[in-house]
Order: structure tokens, then C-alpha cells, then sequence
């Protein structure tokens, strides 16, 4: 089934889903390597360029889920679900999508401050829009560090409201996003 019905996710919101999450963590895991790495360090130049090509990509899929978030029908909340359930779960996810535009933003800005363009694995360049503003490239890179430990911080979260709606409430809230069974 490739679009969402009332009961479960489609395989495409799925695949967008599992995707973002491994590029998200990957991204993080990879921007709090190479923060460390010194010029002498053949990772030096490598790190950052893959950091920002995923990032791009990330955008691009992100912009994609979105859309496809906005044209699907979107799973019922189970019934046991509380009240105070969905309201969390929807700010949580909203959330999730603010600190991601957020990080985009702020990781364009540090990139393109000198007035060069970002490349995507060497294969096309997002343009620069210069230096739009006094110590853009620092101002952008503490905004983007914060975001990122609020992002991480915030996935933490949602992985562990996973866990327990399956683990404790012994709900389909998590099978709904893993498996492509239609879920009575």
C-alpha cells in the first residue's frame, strides 16, 4: 500500500520516515565528529562536504514528506490514546519539522557566508545568497548547534514514546510505522 489509510501508514510516508531518522541521527553523529577534527586530518575537508551534501538531501526529502504529509490522509489516533497523548504527539511532531527548517537555515547560512555555493556530492551546487548579515557564518553556527542538540534531544523523546505505547500501552502506535500489514 503506498498511501496512508485511517489505520496505518503508507510505504512511502514509511520509507520517508526511516530515512529521515537515520540521516538525522547520521547527520548529528557525523556534525559532533568532525567539529573535532583538525586541518591535519585527512577527514578535514571530506566530514563537512558530506555533512552538508546528506543535509541538502535531507532538505529535499523533508520538503517531500511534507508534501506528501499534507496530500495523504493521516492515521487516526488509536482509541485508548488520551487526550493529552495526542496533543503531545502533535506538538512533538511539529516540533520535529520546526527545528528541522531551523537546522536547514541555520547550516545554509554558515555554508554559503564566504559567498561560495554548497555542492551535493560534487554533482550540482545550491547557490549562495552571500553574507547577508554581520558574523553570519558564527551567529548561524551557534543557532545551528543549539537546534541540533534540541532536534536529538526531541527524537529521544519520540523514540521513547514509541517504546512505550508498544512496550507498556501494548498498542499498534509503533507497528504502524514498521510493518506494511494492513493493522485491525
Amino acid at each position: 500500500m503506498i498511501r496512508n489509510t485511517q489505520s496505518r501508514y503508507g510505504v512511502v510516508s514509511m520509507v520517508l520516515h526511516w530515512l529521515s531518522a537515520v540521516a538525522v541521527i547520521g547527520l548529528f553523529g557525523l556534525g559532533y565528529w568532525m567539529v573535532g577534527l583538525t586541518y591535519y586530518s585527512s577527514w578535514y575537508q571530506t566530514a563537512p562536504a558530506l555533512h552538508k551534501s546528506i543535509g541538502i538531501l535531507l532538505l529535499l526529502a523533508t520538503i517531500v514528506r511534507l508534501l506528501w504529509r499534507w496530500g495523504n490522509p493521516k492515521p487516526q489516533p488509536l482509541a485508548q490514546h488520551q487526550r493529552w497523548e495526542k496533543r503531545l504527539g502533535a506538538w512533538v511532531h511539529g516540533l520535529l519539522y520546526l527545528l528541522l527548517m531551523g537546522i536547514f537555515v541555520s547550516g545554509y547560512l554558515i555554508s554559503t557566508a564566504d559567498g561560495r555555493g554548497i555542492w551535493v556530492f560534487e554533482l550540482w551546487q545550491l547557490p549562495s545568497m552571500g553574507e547577508l548579515f554581520a558574523g553570519q557564518a558564527d551567529i548561524a553556527g551557534v543557532v545551528h548547534q543549539y537546534l541540533a542538540y534540541s532536534l536529538i534531544g526531541l527524537v529521544i523523546v519520540h523514540a521513547l514514546g514509541a517504546i512505550k505505547h508498544h512496550l507498556i500501552d501494548k498498542d499498534s502506535t509503533l507497528i504502524r510505522m514498521t510493518t506494511f500489514k494492513e493493522i485491525k
